[in-house]
């Protein structure tokens, strides 16, 4: 796999992410980064890129919008063994992302309290989240995809071991794991909406 120059990094759950940070800083890959998880890196040393900078764009809505661009889902879904793909993003200042770190909102913690509001609960469903881990996992082929802090420590020894990028290998099954994560949280929102329904 070619080395990873950009990494996208937006996470809910921050334990070992000033590690994978630092990790990738060392390779020279530019860290972009949004609200809390760019505090917390910044934080820890890693030079990080807020998205809003990179795409020329603030972040909007309360935060609901902040990934949603045609800057990091090209550069995302872009794939790089085609001419045609890298053209048009040439084209459009698109440029490739190879690295996606993402969490998503706790959801079924949120709903678990008895005080929860359904306002609170919709409040609480992922949407940029899960649109950048679907979008990674498909192109799990150039774009490496982690859901799971339990994984920094492999995504580390491979890009020590390879000097800087994760095998195709590694790839697909971190991609795997992703669609297995978003069926479950889909899942979680449904039964939780149809206890709603349920109740009224």
């Amino acid at each position: 796999m070619p080395k990873i120059t950009r990494a996208l990094i937006s996470v809910t759950d921050k334990s070992g992410i000033d590690l994978l940070g630092k990790t990738l800083v060392e390779f020279g890959v530019e860290v972009l980064s949004t609200g809390g998880t760019a505090r917390a890196l910044a934080q820890a040393g890693v030079h990080i890129r807020e998205v809003a900078d990179f795409t020329g764009f603030p972040e909007m809505l309360d935060g609901r919008v902040k990934t949603l661009h045609p800057k990091i889902h090209g550069g995302i879904l872009g794939i790089r063994s085609r001419s045609d793909h890298m053209e048009a993003m040439e084209k459009a200042g698109i440029v490739p992302i190879d690295l996606v770190a993402v969490n998503l909102y706790a959801f079924e913690k949120t709903v678990a309290a008895p005080e929860c509001s359904l306002a609170e609960a919709i409040e609480n469903i992922d949407i940029g989240g899960p649109t950048l881990l679907r979008a990674a996992a498909k192109n799990y082929a150039d774009v490496t995809v982690i859901v799971d802090p339990d994984d920094y420590p492999e995504i580390i020894r491979e890009l020590r071991a390879s000097g800087g990028s994760v095998s195709a290998e590694t790839n697909f099954r971190l991609a795997t794991k992703v669609f297995r994560l978003t069926h479950e949280y889909d899942g979680a929102i449904s039964r939780y909406l149809d206890g709603v329904l349920a109740r009224s």
